[in-house]
């Protein structure tokens, strides 16, 4: 054999290997993405307490100035006694005004507490209360996808953008993975 034949299949020799090897790289590298087969959002329903508030109106008992109502006994009984001094005459005069101011005296005691019971004010006031609303979100979105002709499923936290998955070195190339696991 000849130089320039030696040095020709040397040459060629390390073409077809290189080329091979290309090739070899090429086949073994694995599939560029993971086909998508479906999509699922993933929903929980969440509970957020809420503060809700209203104005109430309230009533309030006025306070009392006069606690032992001395001035509606006072004027009860004075009006009593005249009107008994009116109806008796004679002896019974002196005990129909006795009697007249007693009861006189009682029921303007009596007419005062009512007024005082009844003297009332009204105020608004915030009457407030929590109660939990709820509202469905969407917290992930279960992926199912084929690679390598084996079918899993992997939780993303966003949808993918269209019907692949990107992959490199065997893996997915997600952004954000929650979990992934073989589909059943």
């Amino acid at each position: 054999m000849d130089r320039s034949t030696a040095i020709g299949a040397v040459i060629g020799g390390a073409a077809v290997l290189s080329i091979g090897a290309i090739g070899g790289y090429e086949i073994t590298k694995g599939p560029s993405y993971a086909e998508v087969q479906m999509v699922t959002p993933v929903h929980e329903t969440v509970k957020t307490p809420e503060r809700i508030c209203n104005s109430v109106p309230v009533v309030h008992k006025a306070p009392v100035k006069d606690e032992n109502r001395i001035a509606g006994t006072v004027i009860g009984g004075v009006v009593g006694g005249l009107l008994g001094n009116q109806i008796g005459r004679g002896r019974g005069n002196t005990v129909t005004t006795i009697a007249g101011a007693a009861g006189g005296a009682y029921a303007g005691n009596k007419v005062q507490q009512g007024l005082q019971d009844r003297d009332t004010y009204t105020t608004t006031e915030q009457k407030c209360h929590v109660v939990e609303k709820a509202h469905d979100t969407i917290v992930g979105y279960d992926v199912r996808y084929i690679l390598n002709g084996q079918e899993s499923t992997v939780r993303m936290a966003e949808a993918p953008s269209g019907n692949r998955i990107p992959v490199e070195r065997g893996k997915l190339v997600l952004s954000q993975v929650q979990g992934e696991s073989p589909a059943k």
